[in-house]
């Protein structure tokens, strides 16, 4: 980590993220004469490249704005780079690398020829017309569109970054390309998008945490979820927890949580669909609309009574005296819908306390295997339906899972999901990194 930091100072979430994953493979590398000769943990910790930029675009108004872009390339030994793309403005780099390194190892365990990388700008879309955001994405296809493609780098969707900012991006891309190819996924269904991409990260996750708790000898039914957010990845899980008869009994946004004791229904979520995603409306309207639930300004969901939680809405939202409340008030499994909600001394007291974890490169790489089989779709010029995406997103979650469970188990007999994860993703990389040389 010495040798990580020097050569990436201030970058704290990066190193974050290289930490956990050293802690865990150090002695695979130790054990295996290949991967310390070719030094694949050093390798994987650098980025292949970085690609950084300028984009200039004129607003509404006539006026000048200038913004910067990054796509953060970090290996390509499996597959073409593979990951989203952020608009938000306090996105940095350091972020966008943990992103693309974690995205790298959950890619692999997706058992899918893909790459990591990560990508974005300190744009914000929010209060934008429109006809900006269009300009904007055709500016920042302008500086990227050199670096991708569908055998060289796939972005997509990420914060801020829909379908509506896909199609613009894409557009640009097809215009400068003049080619019509898989280089984008998320797209809509009009010209190559794949059903069940935007409910893939909240229904994979479910369908992990069912497999976490089936191992235990447990189902779903019953339990109560606490879940934060309340975007697409928080509303889809909801909804798939409750189709497996959980009570889900909260989301949350930047200014609070609204807590229903009794369990959100279908409703409520087909309300927060509409509005919450698509208009900007709060939760909080909502409890005033509907007349139900109990928001609680400025508080997060972690001191709920629970035996479920589902962190979904950003990255080291969950820290230590929030997993403390969680356990005091009996919490048995986390699983993290969002990138790295759950900060390092959160997940080493889950652990201490023998709650269940499942870490984002596992738990929420639904979404990355439904951008997976758009692909599929694309170079096939076929459209699947939705239940067959369905059932091939279950069976990779599940997939991801066994290979967790071959890959560690305490000596209790108990699984270790972060060590797993982090094992599993990083041998399948390390032995394609070995295979090709040192290139």
């Amino acid at each position: 980590m010495d040798w990580v930091s020097a050569r990436s100072p201030g970058e704290d979430t990066y190193h974050q993220a290289v930490r956990d994953v050293a802690r865990n493979v150090l002695p695979l590398v130790e054990a295996n004469e290949a991967y310390g000769r070719d030094r694949v943990l050093e390798r994987l910790a650098i980025p292949d490249r970085v690609i950084a930029f300028r984009v200039v675009w004129q607003n509404d108004e006539g006026g000048t704005e200038v913004h910067r872009g990054w796509r953060v390339q970090a290996c390509n030994a499996v597959g073409p780079y593979k990951g989203g793309l952020r608009f938000h403005p306090e996105v940095t780099l350091s972020d966008l690398k943990f992103l693309a390194f974690d995205q790298t190892l959950k890619n692999a365990l997706t058992g899918l020829s893909l790459g990591g990388g990560k990508g974005g700008s300190d744009f914000d879309p929010k209060g934008r017309s429109d006809s900006e955001i269009m300009r904007f994405c055709q500016a920042f296809m302008g500086q990227l569109w050199h670096f991708t493609g569908p055998r060289t780098d796939i972005p997509a969707g990420d914060i801020n970054v829909g379908e509506r900012e896909i199609g613009y991006l894409f557009g640009a891309y097809k215009n400068l390309r003049n080619e019509f190819e898989g280089s984008m996924t998320g797209k809509g269904l009009s010209y190559g998008g794949s059903r069940l991409r935007t409910e893939a990260t909240g229904y994979g996750l479910v369908y992990f945490l069912k497999a976490m708790l089936e191992a235990e000898g447990r189902a779903l039914d019953g339990q109560r979820a606490a879940i934060s957010g309340a975007g697409n990845v928080a509303i889809h899980a909801a909804e798939k927890a409750i189709e497996a008869g959980a009570q889900v009994i909260s989301l949350s946004n930047s200014d609070g949580t609204l807590v229903m004791e009794d369990g959100y229904t279908r409703e409520d979520l087909a309300w927060l669909k509409t509005h919450t995603l698509d208009d900007g409306k709060r939760l909080a309207d909502y409890a005033q609309d509907c007349g139900r639930g109990d928001w609680r300004s400025g508080e997060q969901p972690w001191g709920l009574a629970c035996d479920v939680a589902l962190p979904c809405a950003t990255q080291n939202e969950l820290g230590a005296d929030a997993a403390g409340s969680l356990i005091d008030n009996g919490v048995t499994v986390v699983a993290e819908g969002a990138n790295m909600p759950c900060t390092p001394e959160a997940v080493e007291r889950f652990e201490e306390a023998g709650v269940l974890f499942g870490p984002g490169k596992a738990a929420n790489a639904g979404g990355v295997a439904v951008s997976g089989l758009e692909l599929q779709q694309n170079t096939q010029r076929q459209s699947r339906e939705r239940e067959t995406l369905d059932t091939s997103l279950r069976d990779i979650m599940t997939s991801i899972h066994a290979k967790i469970c071959n890959e560690r188990k305490t000596s209790a007999g108990k699984i270790d999901y972060s060590a797993g994860a982090n094992i599993a993703g990083f041998r399948h990389v390390a032995d394609a990194l070995v295979a090709q040389g040192l290139v």
